[in-house]
């Protein structure tokens, strides 16, 4: 199925764009039409491409889905301009990745097996994708032969780790959904242009895939809490660097660390992590979100934004201070009595959200310290530029215990909590910095 997508590049050639169209999306189509009209479950097909559900309802209804969602990035890629060989891309990196995942679990029937069989099948597919959806498309005369490979091992493994999350969170019959999301996020990645060398990828991939089986070995994070570590730590060495990788895998690490730490008193006094303290997607993202758009804004900066990237920077490395605070502030300072609701100081039961100690905020700061000095070891920014990060740190842990003392609960869970208070710290670095005039 996912092979169709190469019909696609050959269909641009044709002089009119009505019929560029008609032949880049008939095909997919077609395979939808077959899917619900002509393939019985008595045919050998139906049994290759069937999904659990189909067999319920006797119509390859999961085909059809797919094939219509690869006809709608088709018809992108002709009228608009998502790139001809990103189409290409996107489409067998989740058809060739669910191959991968079948082939994986056929040697071993293990979830993390299957996951990898996914990415490293998608990610090869992907590269292939791209590259002969070059050379198809310039071989009809609507393109240059020319391949950017470091682009497009970039974009085949975000891509690949993009599609294997959302399938790790999401149910098989979503493959669609997948693929259209896959297929905006790459063409966003190809529009920013980013200054990507094959090397920085090449050992952002290493370097991302070794943490995330130690983090998942270690069960400092579930298998979609890992994915989306890696993700967002690829994220961040392609498009900002090793100095804000090493920010980012500090609070993954010693985050991950400080809630296992005593573990079992945490457990008794009702303040410990679900999942025995491996941490899920959605903790990673509430905490990760704000320095992923920070990341890639500054890779946007300045040529599509007018900004100064260094703003972004100190955006970044605010939030994830906010973040590191918090955890160390949450998970060191609810072992200790008598904490006091930071909006009142009436002594509270630990675990009680808004509830802090000293000792709680003596370590959120020793967090937002070290955020801070890997800043100033990794970057070239004054002694002024690393106390706002540490400020920026302390900002998100007031503002977490404010929120949590005022609304979590009612108004916002404990995630969307964190994800205002490394906004907030973020907003504040950003302030900072434009009123002390570090840029």
């Amino acid at each position: 199925m996912g092979t169709l997508a190469v019909a696609v590049p050959a269909a641009t050639g044709f002089r009119s764009l009505e019929l560029a169209t008609v032949a880049a999306i008939a095909p997919f189509v077609l395979v939808a039409a077959l899917g619900v009209t002509v393939i019985g479950q008595e045919s050998r097909l139906f049994d290759l491409f069937a999904r659990p559900g189909d067999y319920e309802d006797g119509k390859l209804y999961g085909l059809a889905a797919f094939s219509l969602a690869a006809a709608g990035l088709a018809l992108l890629a002709v009228r608009f301009s998502l790139p001809v060989p990103v189409f290409v891309g996107v489409v067998v990196i989740v058809a060739y990745g669910n191959l991968g995942q079948r082939l994986a679990y056929t040697i071993r029937s293990d979830e993390v097996v299957a996951t990898a069989g996914f990415v490293l099948v998608g990610f090869v597919a992907g590269v292939a994708g791209q590259v002969l959806g070059t050379q198809i498309q310039a071989a009809v005369g609507e393109g240059a032969a020319a391949v950017d490979i470091p682009l497009v091992l970039f974009l085949a493994a975000s891509g690949a780790f993009v599609a294997a999350l959302l399938r790790s969170v999401l149910f098989e019959r979503d493959d669609p959904l997948v693929m259209l999301t896959v297929g905006l996020l790459l063409w966003l990645f190809f529009e920013l242009d980013p200054s990507v060398t094959a090397q920085r990828v090449v050992i952002a991939l290493a370097v991302t895939v070794l943490l995330g089986y130690l983090s998942y070995a270690l069960d400092t994070a579930s298998l979609p809490g890992m994915l989306t570590g890696v993700l967002l730590s690829f994220l961040t060495i392609v498009l900002g660097g090793f100095g804000w990788f090493a920010m980012l895998i500090s609070f993954f690490a010693l985050g991950g660390l400080s809630t296992k730490f005593r573990y079992e008193e945490k457990l008794d006094r009702g303040i410990a992590e679900e999942n025995e303290g491996a941490r899920g997607s959605g903790n990673v993202l509430a905490n990760s979100i704000v320095a992923l758009f920070a990341v890639v804004a500054a890779a946007a900066s300045p040529s599509h934004t007018a900004v100064d990237p260094l703003l972004f920077f100190y955006a970044f490395a605010g939030a994830v201070a906010a973040a590191m605070t918090d955890t160390f502030s949450s998970e060191f300072g609810g072992l200790y009595d008598n904490p006091r609701l930071i909006t009142t100081l009436k002594p509270v039961e630990p675990g009680t959200d808004g509830g802090v100690t000293w000792q709680g905020v003596a370590a959120g700061a020793v967090g937002a310290g070290i955020i801070a000095g890997i800043a100033a070891l990794t970057q070239d920014i004054s002694t002024v530029g690393s106390s706002v990060i540490l400020l920026c740190g302390l900002v998100g842990m007031i503002v977490d215990s404010l929120l949590g003392a005022t609304v979590e609960g009612s108004v916002v869970g404990n995630q969307g909590v964190n994800m205002l208070a490394t906004l907030a710290a973020a907003l504040a670095g950003v302030g900072v910095v434009l009123v002390v005039g570090l840029l």
